[in-house]
């Protein structure tokens, strides 16, 4: 299904709070966080041309967040630089003056560091992500998980010293629980969802998310005519359209926004024109986009610049991890986990109808990002879809 953005606001300016966190300034300063990392190196964007002459268009970018900072995600980006700034700023109001990145190992600032403690929930990678900053900083996290997150993610996160809690029912649930406990112990919630009263951290996030299009445009050719971006709140289709829309102007792409058919709340927001919550029904195989309550804050910047609306069938995306890995054409291997895909997948959906092509401007002097937004996060999970262990997928790509 494909849904035309018709709320009031579209195509209006960002809020001035949306502005600030997803511009320039604040990305500048999130890259320049980024840098100081040990591991840090820009993602690689790969052209796919065989595929794009398949599906009708000029040109096909995929920007792989599967090597970032070692997590397997673009979730790395945002959960640290929030516990970072966050830690900061808490050491610049104690100590009284400006505290800079370069002081994070300064003793003074680590016994701050090491008196606060980072919550928040999570279907895996956003937990992984919060605690490898506090890990960096010194602080200490706990990570909330629901009943659907695998044991072998639940490991990945406790390797970086979290604490790990387990609570009955979905991902929405587990975010209110979390949020309950810190309010009753003073902890610090770092959730890439908003709700009333708690959107600045969550615009921390986001920025943080902003270093993708920034290293994105530098190797573009062109900027992009089209980009189809996941979501699962929303928060990270949020800040990629956003920034795009901030720095493009009228140049900007067409955006489409892509779920799960079976977790499709921006969807049921954009029909609702308002946010939404939508039932539990069936678990969907996008594990990491499985979210049923959209983040207002992200909901708020994509009825602004979220051209279009549409949602993904589970044999879609698993349709496309094994395209990625299995490349034709001279195409280059790709890692996509079960998330990381399906902005691919939307977009193989809407150019294999006329319809849609019409309706989003789709044709042969298209050019389409798409950002596989993770690798292989379970990868016993990837090697039982694809039928390939990761790092066979990736050793094509080294040999040719």
């Amino acid at each position: 299904m494909v849904l035309l953005n018709r709320h009031p606001e579209h195509r209006q300016p960002l809020a001035s709070a949306d502005a600030v966190s997803l511009g320039v300034a604040g990305a500048t300063e999130a890259e320049g966080f980024l840098g100081l990392r040990e591991n840090h190196a820009e993602t690689p964007q790969h052209s796919l041309p065989a595929l794009a002459a398949e599906l009708g268009i000029g040109a096909l970018h995929v920007k792989d967040e599967g090597q970032r900072l070692g997590l397997g995600s673009f979730k790395a980006l945002g959960g640290s630089y929030a516990v970072i700034r966050l830690v900061l700023e808490e050491a610049a109001k104690r100590l009284g003056r400006t505290v800079d990145v370069t002081e994070l190992n300064e003793p003074g600032v680590r016994a701050i560091a090491a008196g606060m403690t980072f919550v928040c929930a999570t279907d895996g990678n956003h937990g992984r992500s919060v605690a490898q900053g506090a890990g960096l900083v010194g602080a200490r996290s706990v990570v909330f998980v629901h009943a659907g997150v695998s044991g072998e993610r639940v490991a990945a996160i406790a390797r970086f010293g979290a604490e790990m809690v387990r609570v009955d029912g979905g991902y929405d649930h587990s975010v209110r629980q979390a949020a309950e406990v810190a309010v009753a112990r003073g902890w610090t919630v770092v959730s890439d969802t908003s709700w009333p009263g708690y959107e600045r951290i969550p615009g921390l996030v986001m920025q943080g998310y902003t270093v993708i299009v920034r290293e994105a445009l530098r190797h573009l050719p062109k900027p992009p005519t089209h980009v189809f971006l996941q979501a699962g709140v929303g928060g990270f289709a949020a800040a990629i359209a956003g920034h795009l829309a901030i720095v493009l102007g009228e140049a900007r792409p067409m955006v489409t926004v892509v779920e799960p058919a079976r977790a499709a709340c921006i969807f049921a927001t954009a029909e609702a024109g308002r946010p939404v919550k939508i039932a539990h029904d069936r678990p969907t195989v996008m594990a990491m986009l499985e979210c049923h309550e959209p983040s207002p804050v992200a909901w708020r910047v994509l009825a602004r610049v979220g051209d279009a609306f549409m949602t993904v069938e589970e044999d879609d995306a698993v349709a496309v991890m094994n395209r990625l890995a299995r490349p034709q054409g001279g195409d280059p291997a790709i890692v996509s986990g079960e998330s990381g895909g399906a902005g691919l997948a939307g977009l193989i959906r809407a150019a294999a109808s006329p319809d849609t092509r019409a309706a989003l401007g789709l044709d042969e002097g298209s050019r389409v990002l798409i950002i596989n937004t993770e690798g292989a996060t379970d990868p016993g999970r990837y090697a039982e879809l694809v039928g390939m262990v990761p790092d066979d997928v990736l050793l094509q790509t080294a040999e040719s």
